[in-house]
Formats: structure tokens, sequence, C-alpha cells
């Protein structure tokens, strides 16, 4: 079955709409703006549609120019995909294998999985992004990376569910908050509420309580060190401070509810079926890893 419109068409059209213009279109593709145009009119005289109208200088999408975006959108992006699969089923391994993991999951269960992929493929390089809240997330929608750990599934996309993380709320021994018996939410909202900053560009706040005196940190590891030292309370992963409450220098608060939150995280590959070799392997290794001596979910 022959087609009427070629690939470098299509991506013209999304050329237009991406970069607000047919100019700055033919600049992205490095083509000639009579190029664009040409590609425009193909794609409108063969189908027999109107993709745009013109306001002014600007090209505006018709309805039916839309659906055609959006379908040739998904297009190229499968013929990319079935490109990439065909090289990295001609070369074994792929060259680059990219992960984002949400830093909430438990990072010597992608270590281990790193060292067998070392062993395998040794040309192979990685590049491995923790991320907080949206960050995985987002870094999947962008094509940013080729395994993704993350709390939540975008629609488009399949995830398997790897484990339940377990937060609790801890402050250090000599907390306010400790010598206050049973508290209720009013009982924290004066307090500082100690949180970690979204790595994705939505800014996400959860778990944060409201507080005027919260506290935003970039890392895990250095709002832990801050909860060490009394300067507020937070939600944590208790995984994260297991040997702190163990040795008493960090302490669960005495919550009448909600001492306890949960977050699950999935484990999706940007490609799917496509996923290369070396993606399927880590993350088959990752799974592996969890099954055999990983962290089950909290009763």
């Amino acid at each position: 079955m022959s087609t009427k419109i070629t690939l470098d068409q299509w991506q013209a059209l999304i050329a237009v709409v991406d970069e607000g213009g047919y100019a700055a279109a033919a600049e992205a593709l490095n083509k000639s703006q009579s190029a664009i145009s040409y590609a425009i009119q193909k794609i409108e005289t063969e189908l027999g549609v109107r993709a745009f109208t013109l306001e002014g200088r600007r090209a505006k999408l018709t309805e039916t120019g839309n659906l055609l975006y959006r379908q040739a959108k998904v297009l190229l992006e499968e013929a990319g995909r079935i490109e990439s699969s065909a090289i990295q089923f001609g070369h074994g391994w792929e060259p680059l294998v990219r992960v984002a993991a949400d830093g909430l999951f438990p990072q010597e269960r992608v270590l281990c999985a790193l060292v067998n992929l070392a062993e395998e493929s040794p040309l192979t390089r990685v590049e491995f992004q923790e991320t907080i809240l949206s960050g995985a997330e987002e870094a999947l929608l962008r094509h940013e990376a080729d395994l993704v750990i993350t709390g939540r599934v975008p629609p488009g996309f399949m995830g398997d569910h790897l484990t339940r993380i377990r937060f609790v709320a801890v402050a250090a021994p000599d907390h306010p908050l400790h010598h206050q018996g049973s508290l209720g939410l009013d009982d924290l909202r004066p307090h500082r509420q100690l949180v970690l900053r979204d790595s994705g560009r939505r800014r996400l706040d959860s778990g944060w309580l409201g507080a005027e005196k919260r506290w935003t940190f970039s890392h895990s590891h250095t709002r832990r060190q801050a909860l060490l030292r009394g300067l507020g309370f937070a939600w944590v992963p208790e995984t994260d401070i297991a040997a702190d409450l163990a040795a008493g220098s960090l302490l669960a608060l005495p919550l009448r509810e909600g001492v306890h939150r949960y977050q699950e995280l999935y484990m999706v590959y940007a490609d799917g079926q496509y996923a290369g070799r070396a993606a399927r392997f880590l993350g088959e290794g990752i799974k592996a890893g969890l099954a055999s001596g990983g962290h089950p979910p909290p009763s």
C-alpha cells in the first residue's frame, strides 16, 4: 500500500505547529520556507482538506489540521521507534540507556541491576537521573529517558507495579511536637515542615500541610540532616530512616491519624514493545532484585 503523504511532509506540518510558523519551521528543519509551504500544500491538496487558516501572518490550525497534527506526531514517533529498534537489533546492545528513577525507589536495587549490565554489556553507556515527584513522569513525556520508575503512569504508556513505599511522620526527639501529646492537623501547622522540591516543572507540593514555615530541600540527604538537627518535621520514606528510627535519633510523631502515608511506584519503558535490549535487561534486573530480596509492601 502506497501513501500520498511522506514522513518528511508530516514532519513539516508538525514543525509549523510546534515552532509557531513557516519561517521558524524552515529554520528548525534546516529547509527553505518554500519547501515547508510546498509540503503543507501537498498535504492539503492530496487529502482535500485545509490544515491551516491564516490570521494575519500567523498560521492557525483548523479542526481538521489539529487532528492531522496529533496523528502525525504519533506516526513519526512510531517510525522513530521502529528505526531505533532496527538499529538496536542490528548491533545487539544499544550504545546508551537513560534511566530516570523516583528518589523514593531504593537506589541499591538500581545499582545492582547496573552492575549486571556492566558485566553483560560493558560498552553500553548509562545516564541515570534521580527525580522527585513529577520529575520522572516529565522525563518520560519529554523523551529524556528509556526506562522510568515513577509514581504515576501518564496516559499513553503502560507500567508494571514495582513496590509500595511507606512514609512515616518524624521529628528529632527534642522537637516540641513530641511533648504535646496526641497530635492533629491543627497541631502540626504552626511548626516548620521540611519538604522536597519537585524536580519537574510542575512544582508539586505533595504532602505539604500549608505551613507558612515550610523549608524546601532539593535532596533527601540534606533534609534528613535538617531533621536530625531538630529543624522541623517531615513525612519520610521509612526505608531512608530505618537506622535513625532504630537508634532513636528520629521518632515517629504521635499523630491521631495519618502517621503513615503510601506511594506506589511503577516501571515504564518509554518505547513500550520497542524497548532496547539494555533497557529491558535493566528493567528485568530491577524487578528480579525486588522479588528475591527487595522491599515487600508493608502491612
